[in-house]
């Protein structure tokens, strides 16, 4: 799509947005009832895209994007009335008498520009949350996945206002189009290098920005632990969330230099259990995304310093573009493995002498999306939660965090700017209006000139908060001469 096309669409789509069609409440809940009639009528179509673009396996598939992106909307519809009443909030004693309130407004017209490990609900979910503000959206999905890039452009118009909500396909140049525009927002999902370019040209237009990126999440594994649980549930979050293609999913482990065999033991059994003696075959197991990708980690475990610390692990093949779940000890932290974020099947673990040392270890490095620990031990706990910064965190499970609609979704640093998610995603989308209604009654003469030392005295009266002054004011005081 040429640049002039990108500007007709931003175009259309201004001048549907100030006809006010948005801004309706009813308006508003039959796009996400549309949106979910799609998820409901067509979730067969949305499986096939996703198994073509990553062979994600059904139930992952459902799990983790479907049934997500059908909540987030039923969350909505049910919140949406709510969301939208001006909140009342106290007048002030330098404003009485007055009425005070915060009216939520629509940006205006935004833009979505998706990922490729999720592709179907990190393209919809905030797409709900700007519908529901009352904006007109472009959605931009990833050309990485293409399937699922497909099936927006085909589907989303067949169930939503199609004059104030518009898929763009494309790769690099149609992004860049689209950045050239101005927006009144824009929502990014992806790594920090491309929130980089994304921030810089929202900047040309100061146009506020939501960056939500990764980082290496750290997940901390205590002694004191229930191991065989904790296992589990670190291995469904690493390599049950799209093998390890996920932001969210541990980058990497930190336990203690004595209880490391024993985590490693554990961490094996479980793996051989969950996808078999050649886990290359397994049907729970989703592909790298691409051969760039693959390359990418391959790469990270052919180097030298890396491969000769693997512990389980390390088959690929190269036709299927599958990577077997990978588990690695005390890798040296010079590597690029340790030093940028993984994204896919490979979990290096770190040790550590004292398992508190593993929040300084955390805290050297940029902050994380995420943060896990595992633990009985309720001091490491409220250690853990106080001193350690992190976009969101975990205790004793991986991932579960996004699932609670009622909890923001965001990073912070490094990791993203802004949060979405429940009601967070309709006020990232919104422009929070503050309204003071004063009447013609209650006129005090001491906020008019010429300042006289008897009014001076009843104005910083008022500021200080006195009620005599308040008093004073209301009555006229000091007469004026007319």
């Amino acid at each position: 799509m040429a640049e002039e096309e990108v500007a007709a669409v931003v175009g259309e789509l201004r001048g549907s947005f100030r006809s006010g069609r948005t801004r309706a409440a009813e308006w508003r809940a039959a796009q996400l009832r549309g949106i979910v009639r799609m998820v409901e009528e067509r979730e067969g179509d949305i499986s096939d895209a996703l198994h073509s673009d990553l062979a994600k396996p059904r139930m992952e598939s459902y799990l983790h994007e479907i049934s997500l992106a059908k909540a987030a909307c039923t969350f909505a519809l049910k919140g949406l009335k709510t969301w939208m009443k001006p909140e009342k909030v106290p007048a002030a004693l330098t404003t009485f008498p007055s009425t005070a309130q915060i009216v939520s407004e629509p940006l205006g017209v935004v833009l979505v520009i998706s990922a490729w490990n999720y592709p179907f609900l990190l393209s919809i979910d905030p797409v709900i949350g700007a519908i529901a503000a009352g904006n007109a959206v472009v959605l931009k999905p990833s050309e990485i996945a293409p399937a699922t890039s497909a099936l927006f452009a085909k589907l989303l118009p067949e169930y939503v206002d199609s004059s104030c909500i518009k898929v763009v396909e494309g790769g690099v140049p149609e992004t860049t189009a689209l950045l050239e525009q101005k927006w009144d927002k824009i929502f990014y999902t992806g790594s920090g290098n491309v929130g980089r370019i994304v921030m810089a040209a929202a900047a040309k237009h100061l146009t506020p920005v939501a960056l939500e990126l990764g980082g290496k999440c750290p997940a901390i594994v205590d002694s004191n632990t229930d191991l065989h649980v904790t296992m589990k549930r670190l291995a469904v979050g690493k390599w049950g969330c799209n093998n390890g293609q996920a932001c969210i999913a541990p980058d990497y482990v930190i336990t203690t230099k004595s209880f490391a065999p024993e985590l490693v033991d554990s961490l094996k059994r479980v793996l051989k259990r969950f996808y078999g003696e050649d886990p290359l075959q397994s049907e729970d197991l989703s592909r790298i995304v691409n051969s760039n990708h693959f390359r990418r980690l391959t790469n990270l475990i052919e180097d030298k310093k890396v491969a000769q610390k693997i512990v389980y692990g390390g088959q690929t093949d190269e036709k299927q573009l599958k990577i077997a779940p990978t588990v690695l000890l005390d890798v040296p932290l010079d590597t690029t493995l340790m030093a940028e974020e993984i994204f896919g099947p490979l979990l290096p673990i770190v040790t550590v002498d004292k398992i508190e040392d593993s929040i300084q270890f955390i805290n050297s490095r940029t902050k994380p999306l995420a943060a896990y620990l595992f633990t009985k031990d309720k001091k490491l706990q409220e250690e853990f939660v106080s001193n350690v910064p992190a976009g969101g965190m975990l205790v004793n499970d991986v991932a579960l965090h996004l699932a609670n609609p009622h909890l923001p979704f965001g990073g912070v640093g490094d990791s993203g700017i802004g949060s979405y998610h429940g009601k967070f995603s309709f006020d990232c989308f919104t422009h929070k209006k503050a309204v003071l209604i004063r009447g013609f009654r209650g006129e005090a003469t001491a906020r008019y000139p010429p300042y006289t030392i008897e009014k001076q005295k009843i104005l910083r009266g008022l500021i200080n908060g006195s009620f005599f002054a308040l008093i004073l004011a209301l009555l006229g005081f000091p007469k004026e001469r007319r």
